[in-house]
């Protein structure tokens, strides 16, 4: 049977977008007045070409009309003729009025991971006309962080691809910082700085979202100016979609970060020396009240602005998880008062677009006096506060509303592009509408995602979007039925009742403040955890169990259907990546026992559960580490480039910076091709050193070893499988088959040894 991911074969082919291919336009498309439908002659409108890029095939099916009459965004959907009405005040609008037909009447769906556009040849008529206005002004997308634990590698193409999403889901704020080493490399210039200075500054591809909000300097380096030049055009393409489509683009500005030889040329600059932590260098900030400070924010912003256009809004953090120098309000009103000067110095209009992240990560610093005494000193009508994860905790409740200023309400749910599955699917259903109806939510204008990583979890982007234009609560029973026709092409009580288990356990958002890894992904130890491989989850890992069942009973009915074989898999790894944690810990209990006959049994099953587990996530796209560092090396001109770039690429998913930083397996993935070449060999040394030495294994010796080994592997040069090989279906069976009556057995010993479930 086929596999249902459209009606054609141009328009979105199998996730995830990695696999997005050049849609080519055969024809340019035509508005001839607003009951004409889209042609393909002439000029087109950027909706109109949006619609046949999704659906090439149906685009004439479709007429385009735009209506600038509201200040609110808003669109309209109804049948003319035989031909759909998308109605809205503009491209963006109109984007998501298709995307709202496709869900609603044609029963499709568009994800990351996993896309139906099985349309009927002739569409489903609108009965009675829909109108649709969103009560929320922004929709932010994006935080520092995903630009590079997803986006490090992007081509235009595959941001092509995104921009589209954003427009389907509503998306009119996305953060835009693309390409800004290249305005900064010619600032500096400009102040007679080296390219020996800036090589020492400027960091890796896969490290400017720590570059930028001030954290690291360097690491990953040094930056081809090749590099800057390419992100400097890819930056004016996503741009200029971005604003065609309606969108509001927040583009950075001047935090102080400086670099280390600043003193140099301006050796009576006042400077802070500052540490991240994390075996990093220092890094340099200059004091706002330095008169530097507003010129050289003020030139950034003029260099950017010729550059790349400006829509007024500027990012700005500059204490990211680092302190200031002093608590007291005034001194931090002050500076406050300076950014923002600097920004308005060079344009006038702008807008100070603030993550509130520190004020969660930081709380112990950021009391009451010390928030009000940076909020206060800006009029309120010219900063935006990010309550960056309110489903976690809303800063929102205990800052009365961040005093007045304006503020949005955000998911971040993902935490360094990690896999698993999680989430808090009630509150997205939930919140978001309590805190824009909350008489004490003072200027809430709008709703977001700053998820540190995409690509992963659909469903909570989904439902989190699906707020977009809704002033109610979303009944979450009734949308996970719609959500399950539009994924697997019908529903039934079966599938009902698994996606009933999920929203129970892995998706219940207790307890845990972000999704359980595997120790599969920990640093080899007996322990059942390492710092960033938690292995705490939120749920019985046996209750889990049956919503498989219940999959795998659906294979013959669903297999064709793109979203179910994602969903067959992610789930299938999460129940292998939980049985994983009571292996391991027989093992531990077999050589706390001094039995090596258990010992070799339980490592061996360990082993063979990695290559099992390997096996199913080479039968999709979006679980293969290939892609990653391909893409990686593709951005390369030169063989040095490709090196440089693939060494940043292993890096970041595995020790994330040096051998001994203690950031290693934050940005870990469970992925085929990193399971088999990096987290099984080190298991292998492991059990290997403790059979060499079972009378007196030593584990901090241990670590240092593989430390090392660790390191080589990162500065190694690989290529990995690009294409899935084997059937998702067949092998999930496979495994269920092997697996299933082992676990919840194994998984309720409780061994006489200390570890975190």
């Amino acid at each position: 049977m086929r596999t249902i991911i459209n009606n054609t074969k141009q328009a979105y082919p199998t996730s995830p977008f990695r696999l997005l291919t050049t849609l080519l336009i055969a024809g340019i498309c035509v508005l001839a007045g607003c009951n004409n439908p889209i042609s393909t002659k002439g000029n087109s409108t950027p909706a109109e070409a949006l619609i046949q890029r999704i659906v090439p095939n149906h685009a004439t099916d479709f007429i385009v009309e735009t209506k600038t009459q509201s200040t609110k965004d808003w669109f309209e959907i109804e049948q003319k003729g035989n031909k759909i009405m998308l109605r809205g005040n503009n491209d963006g609008s109109i984007a998501s009025a298709l995307y709202y037909y496709l869900k609603e009447y044609a029963h499709c769906q568009i994800t990351w991971n996993g896309t139906n556009l099985d349309i009927p040849q002739k569409l489903p008529k609108v009965e009675k006309k829909v109108h649709k206005d969103s009560p929320y002004q922004y929709r932010y997308y994006l935080n520092y962080c995903t630009f590079n634990y997803s986006m490090s590698w992007w081509n235009w193409e595959r941001w092509e691809k995104e921009i589209d999403w954003m427009a389907l889901h509503g998306i009119n704020m996305p953060l835009a910082i693309t390409g800004e080493e290249y305005v900064w490399d010619e600032v500096y210039k400009s102040y007679g700085f080296s390219e020996a200075e800036l090589d020492a500054f400027f960091c890796g591809p896969s490290y400017f979202s720590w570059f930028w909000m001030g954290n690291l300097d360097a690491w990953g380096g040094p930056l081809p100016m090749s590099w800057k030049e390419r992100q400097r055009n890819l930056q004016k393409k996503i741009l200029q979609r971005e604003r065609e489509l309606g969108m509001t683009p927040v583009l950075p500005a001047f935090t102080g970060h400086v670099p280390a030889s600043f003193k140099k040329h301006f050796p009576k600059a006042q400077l802070k020396r500052t540490n991240w932590g994390n075996d990093f260098a220092d890094t340099y900030i200059l004091d706002a009240n330095d008169p530097l400070f507003a010129e050289i924010g003020k030139k950034f912003l003029e260099a950017q602005q010729k550059i790349f256009g400006t829509n007024h809004l500027y990012s700005a953090d500059t204490f990211n998880e680092n302190e200031p120098p002093s608590d007291d309000p005034e001194y931090l009103s002050k500076l406050s008062k300076k950014i923002y000067e600097g920004m308005k110095a060079a344009d006038p209009d702008a807008v100070w677009v603030m993550q509130g992240w520190l004020f969660y990560s930081h709380r112990e610093f950021w009391k009451e006096p010390q928030i009000k005494g940076v909020l206060n000193a800006i009029p309120n009508d010219k900063m935006i506060i990010l309550d960056l994860a309110a489903e976690i905790e809303p800063i929102w409740k205990r800052t009365k509303a961040f005093y007045g200023k304006q503020w949005i309400w955000n998911m971040l749910h993902n935490f360094g592009g990690n896999i698993s599955m999680f989430g808090r699917i009630k509150n997205i259903a939930l919140h978001p509408v309590l805190a824009l109806n909350d008489s004490t939510s003072g200027k809430i204008k709008g709703i977001g995602l700053t998820m540190e990583g995409i690509e992963q979890n659909p469903v909570l982007y989904e439902l989190m979007t699906d707020n977009t234009w809704r002033n109610t609560p979303i009944n979450l029973d009734d949308w996970l039925n719609r959500y399950i026709r539009n994924r697997y092409g019908s529903t039934n009580d079966k599938l009902k009742k698994a996606w009933n288990i999920l929203k129970e356990t892995v998706y219940n958002g207790q307890i845990i403040r972000d999704g359980a890894e595997s120790i599969i992904v920990a640093r080899p130890t007996f322990e059942g955890y390492r710092r960033w491989a938690r292995t705490k989850l939120n749920y019985a890992p046996e209750d889990l169990l049956p919503a498989w069942d219940l999959f795998v009973e659906q294979i013959p009915a669903c297999k064709q259907y793109d979203g179910f074989q994602y969903d067959l898999v992610d789930l299938t790894r999460q129940i292998l990546a939980n049985y994983a944690l009571p292996v391991q810990q027989q093992i531990a209990l077999a050589y706390k026992n001094n039995d090596r006959t258990k010992f070799k049994k339980y490592s061996t099953e360990f082993l063979e559960l990695m290559d099992d587990l390997d096996k199913l996530l080479a039968t999709r796209k979006d679980f293969l580490l290939g892609p990653w560092i391909a893409d990686a090396r593709n951005c390369g001109n030169t063989p040095a480039e490709k090196a440089l770039y693939e060494r940043n690429a292993r890096n970041l998913l595995t020790l994330w910076g040096g051998a001994n930083n203690r950031l290693h397996e934050y940005a870990n993935r469970q992925w085929s091709g990193l399971i088999s070449d990096f987290y099984k060999p080190r298991w292998e040394q492991f059990f290997t050193d403790i059979n060499k030495n079972w009378e007196g294994f030593n584990q901090q010796a241990f670590d240092e070893k593989i430390k090392q080994w660790e390191w080589q592997w990162v500065n190694d040069r690989k290529d990995f499988p690009l294409e899935p090989t084997g059937k998702s279906t067949t092998v999930a069976t496979e495994l269920h088959k092997k697996y299933r009556n082992r676990i919840a057995p194994l998984t309720k010993i409780q061994p006489d040894i200390e570890y975190n479930y």
